[in-house]
């Protein structure tokens, strides 16, 4: 095996140990996961692969991933019958609640999300749902903002928004779909700055970190993330929401910043 197979393969299994550990605790056998490599592997190869911008030919998918070509066909066969529908449920939740806190239509005077009726004219959060919810009607995602608690009723019964970003309880199924987007997105940006051109600008990726220090220290670092972290998500979430493009524009692109809190225990010290 030359170096830079070796190298590659190590690597992935330093990316690969924390998603084991989310598969094994959801009772996913090797069987399983291997399956979920395999058709993951043809849809890459099938859609990055293309020679001058086409798809990827069976034979050449074949090539890459060593699979016979009937298997290839099998696993696209497969991979054409996922329903990509929860993603865009959870980006839409997202919207909703960004719009529920920037939009001026549905902030009181104070600059605070206003309390809404179900539905009726403008503002309620029907009227909300028609602006950032896509094709998601409102009934589904009212049920699903407040199954995770981020909308509430007031004593009048109008709904309060109790958070600012959609994030589905532990261990929910839309939980553990967000997780490997998460996961899909920092993985993304490693790819692309391990493969991009000589004269390709770099995506943003960054790490502080240190391996010196004390346990106690972790509640003070908490509070200070939770207060600076947020604080600067909400700044580029306004900046996104301020310089978005219109619903029919065809240059759009998806685009944003991911954070996330590293914690393990620390490599013991050789004594000198």
């Amino acid at each position: 095996m030359d170096d830079s197979k070796n190298t590659a393969l190590q690597a992935f299994r330093l990316m690969f140990r924390p998603l084991a550990r989310i598969l094994l605790r959801a009772g996913v056998n090797w069987k399983e996961l291997a399956e979920v490599g395999k058709a993951t592997y043809v849809e890459v190869a099938s859609e990055d692969f293309g020679i001058r911008g086409r798809p990827t030919n069976v034979s050449r998918v074949s090539i890459l991933t060593g699979f016979t070509r009937r298997e290839v066909r099998r696993l696209r066969e497969l991979l054409g019958q996922e329903d990509p529908a929860t993603f865009s449920r959870m980006n839409y939740a997202t919207r909703v609640l960004s719009g529920w806190h920037q939009d001026a239509d549905y902030l009181d005077d104070a600059g605070r999300p206003k309390a809404l009726a179900a539905a009726g004219g403008n503002p309620s959060f029907e009227s909300l749902c028609d602006r950032y919810s896509g094709d998601v009607p409102a009934t589904t995602m009212l049920k699903e903002l407040k199954h995770v608690g981020a909308v509430g009723e007031d004593r009048q019964g109008r709904l309060v928004a109790k958070t600012r970003y959609y994030m589905p309880m532990l261990m929910d199924p839309e939980q553990m779909l967000r997780s490997g987007s998460v996961v899909g997105d920092l993985g993304y940006t490693v790819a692309y700055n391990l493969h991009r051109g000589p004269v390709d600008p770099s995506r943003f990726e960054r790490r502080a970190t240190n391996t010196h220090m004390p346990a106690g220290s972790v509640p003070q670092f908490r509070k200070f993330i939770e207060q600076e972290g947020q604080a600067f998500l909400e700044r580029v979430d306004a900046w996104l929401t301020e310089h978005e493009s219109s619903e029919d524009s065809g240059d759009a692109v998806r685009l944003g910043l991911g954070a996330y809190w590293i914690e393990e225990e620390a490599p013991r010290r050789k004594s000198p």
